[in-house]
């Protein structure tokens, strides 16, 4: 029997920092407080790209009048990735912390998903089965209803129900309307001939019995819920309705991390357990990872390459061991810095 275990934070711990929170604007410079123009730390952000609002901060701390600039990429997004614009060039600095989540791995080129995924539905349909699409509520669920929207337009797969059940996901869609200003080029142009995000097939469910409400359906439809990596949420019901049916379809639309219930649908184990209760997965089961948020291994050194003639060190991080050393002997290979992989109590001495 597995053992509790302790959170690292509680939600008043949570609650307290949101009085911390303060607004900023890409590209401005930002003193902490206590800091003077020769002493102290500042930050700014650039856009990362990964998802609506995201950044990398380049910090600065400055002593005795020597300033030394850490650059943290936080997620590192994708160029062409629908919906929200590309990742702007690594400023300058004299360290990175970087990412390191697909390290080891390259991504499908994005254009090709939309037919993948027509295909994937038109089949479904065939058989009287619907899909069910785990997805994270910000940013890979709404471009998932974007290219089904796109996909409708263009008459690639049939006008059926879409759901999105989440409530947070729906919350986030209704930012991503009101923040045009985020929109790359393709979504803006898409906008000028309709609403990208509503139309007559798709539906936003908002109460538990709504959701509930979808068990009950017997036709083809798709059901795009919460959490991406089946651990949580909305979609566990869906997939207990679901999993058992082989006219059903299981289509995961990002990364799944190890000892994931996700990560075991992905490696399609014969029996997984869902609510204590083991189940057969006896529905399809395909992805789409080329939407993921992430970039991968080329795209990581390609962001990074403005910033490597100043670079003494990199530090790699949030990434799995496999991940990380592959990345790390393909930035000594191309760029020859040496790269630290940092565990848990490591400390580093920066000049």
């Amino acid at each position: 029997i597995e053992q509790p275990v302790d959170p690292l934070y509680s939600m008043e711990d949570a609650a307290a920092t949101i009085e911390l929170f303060r607004p900023m604007q890409l590209h401005e410079r930002q003193a902490l407080n206590g800091s003077t123009a020769t002493e102290g730390f500042a930050v700014t952000p650039y856009g990362a790209g990964h998802m609506l609002g995201s950044t990398c901060v380049l910090m600065e701390g400055t002593e005795n009048g020597k300033t030394t600039r850490v650059l943290f990429s936080g997620d590192v997004g994708r160029v062409s990735l629908p919906i929200i614009k590309d990742p702007e060039s690594a400023p300058a600095a004299d360290y990175l912390i970087m990412e390191s989540t697909y390290g080891n791995r390259l991504h499908q080129p994005i254009g090709p998903v939309k037919n993948k995924l027509a295909a994937l539905i038109k089949r479904t349909v065939q058989r009287g089965g619907h899909v069910v699409m785990p997805a994270f509520a910000v940013g890979r669920s709404q471009q998932v209803v974007m290219m089904l929207h796109e996909l409708m337009q263009e008459k690639k797969i049939p006008e059926l129900p879409i759901f999105l059940d989440s409530p947070l996901a729906t919350t986030v869609t209704q930012v991503f309307e009101k923040h045009t200003e985020e929109w790359d080029a393709d979504l803006a142009t898409f906008a000028e001939l309709t609403t990208p995000f509503a139309w007559k097939q798709m539906s936003y469910t908002q109460t538990v019995q709504e959701s509930k409400a979808l068990n009950q359906m017997h036709m083809p439809f798709i059901v795009i819920s919460a959490s991406g990596m089946c651990e949580a949420g909305r979609v566990l019901h869906h997939l207990r309705n679901s999993i058992e049916d082989p006219r059903n379809l299981i289509l995961l639309t990002g990364y799944q991390a190890e000892n994931t219930l996700g990560r075991r649908i992905e490696r399609r184990e014969p029996e997984v357990r869902i609510f204590g209760e083991w189940m057969r997965l006896r529905a399809e089961v395909d992805s789409i990872g080329e939407l993921s948020g992430h970039a991968d291994q080329k795209e990581l050194l390609d962001w990074m390459e403005p910033v490597t003639k100043t670079l003494k060190k990199v530090f790699l991080v949030h990434g799995e061991p496999e991940a990380q050393q592959e990345l790390k002997a393909e930035i000594e290979k191309r760029y020859r810095l040496p790269v630290e992989i940092p565990a848990r109590g490591d400390q580093y001495v920066l000049e």
